[in-house]
């Protein structure tokens, strides 16, 4: 806490804080720039109130920075691993201080700020309406100087923080004036931040620091750092790798240039000579014209030399970008032409040319790149922690909730409430929804009522526009919302936790059922099932010859055409392809959502399985959902982009394929097996090793987490909380639970480099090499090959978890 002649402020400050870091083990470090008594003020307090304080005295003549200063200097002497900055006239809520602390640990983030300007934040300790339209003002102007650094937190001025000090550069900054978070941010742009609102204080004692001077030095910080993004911009320009960026983009643009020739070439002859159809539908066509013009000329000519992926891959992702790039110009198009009355060849140009940077940032960056440049923001959404109603509930009053949050069982229309899709996931939970969801069809139970565990309803989420995704965590009642840049028109969704769960979702994310259900309801299916014991494991199940056998592996390794090779060929009955839920005692529970055929799967597909329309579209829905569609997805994630709703524009244009597995393979669906075995299939050299217990834990914990790695799950599951529950418990619970079922399970490593898990898994089993034994070398063996290491054998008991 920096404080400069703060004296009537220090003994209530010390008394707030003693309170709410009752039991938590911290230091309250004082750097006083004082000219009046305010040292010993402090000693005094701190003798009184018996906290762990230590005073930094910075003598006149030696107050370089000014507040800014003062912070850095306590960070240097700071001996903890987190550190709240905050003032000490008590317009901080010392209340909040450890709050700021647990959130930024329990979400692994760098650095979580008070705001002023986010949920029920307000600064309503400013002195008169004129001081709050200054501050106001003064954010804005900051936010404009700074508009990507800044993006995501919307009270950069804020002087009340959290930080973890291992994530800062101290020797980096460099402050002068009052504005230190600023300062931050701008030094140091990738930490990941979150916000938690609070309301600006009344000062209690001592009179503020805001003068015309300061406000001079924080014009003359603005300016400093603007030119040091500036810099640091020209020397990453004059590098090699900025030379050749610039040099692709020249090319770029003349292969575009080209395109742009050859586009408006199409559409004149599309629409004056060939077919006349309205010039919107001709404008798509010319698009595909000059897609296919300009993906050849870049593989030619920009992107020379060594490419990632295949070519068909790089294909389908740049047409992909292209007809995006259709949704902001038609519209403009229509404008251009249709009310401004333009020239349809001139608009067309026109609207070309806009989008030329966009596709050559989004080409350079996410379809050419090598994984190691790919450029991703790792916090591409603002984040915000709601804590008003628990702050309501503190202070001894009823919880407030928050326009747009309220409890569970919140009253409904009689329209509202009837669910026309319900399905009973067998003894976990019972789910109703205005949403139909595929994945959940074996499930269908229309005998449930309306009363269901999880409830999924249509409805408006959030109404104004945004710059940036936002992820807000509700704290009480407990609950996640988030909403995109388009308001209402995009792929919102909000889920409110009590005794029951209710999601709503806007329209735009209902349209996409698929979406919906992968990156939202089924992340909270994974930790409602932990809170009913039992857990979803990413694994496929089948079983043979009577014996239960996992198979686990990370996303597109080749599990699904093994899964079918073994119902086809080698007579095993079906249970799941991708989840199972997975009992202590090692009992799995079918969860036969329908298989999802990716490039390599077709190899396992027979030909008269599909019709000739389905082979046709198979070819490119099956590039498209696959490992590389779903790495170019992570990638366009790591943008300022609304991912949500482009996943679900894309899906409903490009539906995944997506069968049930008797559509497949002629198969037997059964409920329960008892595991025996487990192989974690991988792609490598023929290999086979049993695998230690802890090995395959973290192995297990993996795959999962894998598999529910596409936004926004790493930014919505710390948010949640069920019962007593929170994001960290649920996995320590969810990771007992698989110790307990895997300590009777054998679990074998099995590489292949020709797809040929299937056959070395029935081999196994049936020849009684599956079962453990040594060869003369001391090593396991399958059909004759030597393992890569020796077998091992997990522990035969573990406890019960708490």
């Amino acid at each position: 806490m920096p404080t400069r002649n703060e004296e009537g402020s220090v003994r209530p400050l010390l008394s707030s804080l003693a309170d709410s870091l009752d039991g938590i083990p911290a230091e309250v470090l004082f750097v006083d720039d004082s000219g009046d008594s305010t040292p010993e003020v402090i000693r005094q307090a701190a003798r009184e109130f018996g906290l762990a304080v230590r005073l930094l005295h910075r003598p006149a003549g030696a107050r370089a920075g000014g507040l800014g200063g003062a912070v850095v200097a306590g960070l240097k002497h700071a001996r903890g691993s987190w550190a709240v900055v905050m003032d000490g006239d008590l317009q901080h809520p010392p209340q909040l201080a450890s709050k700021l602390v647990q959130i930024g640990q329990s979400r692994h983030l760098d650095l979580v700020a008070g705001s002023r300007y986010t949920g029920a934040g307000a600064s309503d300790g400013l002195a008169g309406g004129y001081r709050r339209a200054v501050s106001g003002l003064a954010t804005r102007f900051t936010k404009a100087v700074f508009p990507r650094r800044l993006a995501r937190l919307s009270d950069p001025m804020s002087g009340f923080f959290a930080v973890r000090l291992a994530a800062l550069d101290l020797d980096r900054l460099d402050p002068i004036g009052f504005k230190i978070l600023l300062e931050l941010m701008n030094r140091q742009p990738r930490l990941q931040v979150a916000e938690v609102p609070f309301v600006f204080g009344t000062r209690i004692a001592g009179e503020s620091k805001a003068t015309v001077r300061e406000g001079l030095r924080f014009l003359r910080h603005i300016l400093r750092l603007r030119l040091l993004v500036l810099r640091n911009q020209v020397r990453r320009s004059s590098t090699t790798n900025g030379a050749g960026r610039f040099a692709r983009l020249a090319a770029f643009g003349a292969v575009g240039a080209s395109g742009v020739f050859v586009n408006t070439a199409a559409l004149w002859a599309l629409s004056e000579h060939v077919v006349h159809p309205h010039y919107l539908i001709a404008a798509v066509l010319a698009t595909e014209v000059s897609t296919s013009w300009n993906f050849v000329l870049t593989e030619r000519f920009v992107f020379r030399g060594p490419k990632p992926g295949t070519r068909l891959g790089r294909g389908v992702r740049f047409f992909l970008l292209n007809h995006l790039a259709l949704l902001p110009r038609l519209p403009l198009l229509a404008l251009l032409v249709g009310v401004l009355s333009a020239n349809l060849l001139v608009a067309n140009v026109l609207t070309l040319g806009l989008l030329f940077l966009v596709r050559f940032l989004v080409a350079d960056s996410a379809i050419y790149a090598k994984p190691d440049e790919q450029v991703v923001d790792k916090q591409p959404m603002r984040i915000t922690i709601d804590l008003t109603g628990m702050q309501r509930q503190a202070r001894g009053g009823g919880p407030e909730i928050r326009s747009g949050h309220q409890p569970a069982h919140r009253p409904v229309s009689a329209t509202s409430r009837y669910l026309p899709y319900r399905y009973a996931i067998d003894g976990v939970l019972t789910v109703g929804s205005q949403v139909p969801l595929k994945e959940l069809e074996y499930f269908r139970a229309q005998w449930l009522g309306n009363d269901v565990d999880l409830s999924i309803r249509i409805g408006e989420v959030c109404r104004g526009p945004r710059t940036r995704a936002l992820m807000t965590q509700h704290v009480y009642p407990a609950g996640v919302s988030y909403s995109e840049h388009f308001g209402r028109l995009g792929a919102n969704f909000r889920v409110e936790i009590g005794d029951k769960i209710e999601v709503t979702c806007s329209p735009a994310l209902a349209r996409s059922p698929h979406v919906l259900y992968t990156n939202v309801i089924e992340a909270l299916l994974r930790f409602i099932a932990v809170s009913r014991g039992v857990i979803l494991l990413h694994s496929a199940c089948l079983e043979l010859d009577g014996r239960g056998l996992l198979l686990s592996a990370r996303t597109d390794t080749g599990k699904t055409g093994s899964v079918l090779k073994l119902l086809r060929e080698h007579g095993a009955r079906f249970l799941s392809d991708d989840m199972t839920i997975l009992h202590p005692d090692g009992q799995a529970t079918c969860f036969p959502k329908p298989l999802t055929i990716s490039h390599h799967t077709l190899r396992a597909v027979q030909t008269g399985d599909l019709t000739p329309a389905e082979w046709r579209r198979l070819k490119l829905q099956s590039r498209l959902h696959s490992k590389e569609g779903r790495n170019f997805g992570l990638v366009l994630a790591g943008l300022n982009i609304p991912i949500m709703g482009i996943n679900s524009l894309t899906q409903r244009i490009v539906p995944p394929p997506k069968y049930n597995v008797d559509r497949l393979v002629d198969c037997r669906v059964v409920r329960h097996t008892q595991v025996e075995n487990l192989f974690v299939i991988e792609r490598g050299e023929p290999a086979l090793a049993d695998v230690a217990f802890d090995e395959a834990i973290e192995t297990l914990v993996a795959n999962t987490d894998d598999a529910y790695g596409f936004p926004p799950f790493r930014q919505m599951a710390p948010s949640i909380v069920i019962g007593d529950d929170d994001y960290a418990e649920l996995r320590r619970k969810e990771r007992a639970i698989l110790e307990r079922a895997m300590s009777n399970i054998r679990v074998r490593r099995l590489a292949s480099n020709t797809f040929s898990w299937a056959e070395d898994i029935a081999g196994l089993l049936r020849s009684g090499e599956g079962e453990r034994k040594q060869d003369t070398a001391g090593a396991a063996t399958i059909a004759g090959r030597p393992a890569a290491e020796p077998p091992i054998t997990g522990p035969a008991v573990l406890p019960a978890p708490a």
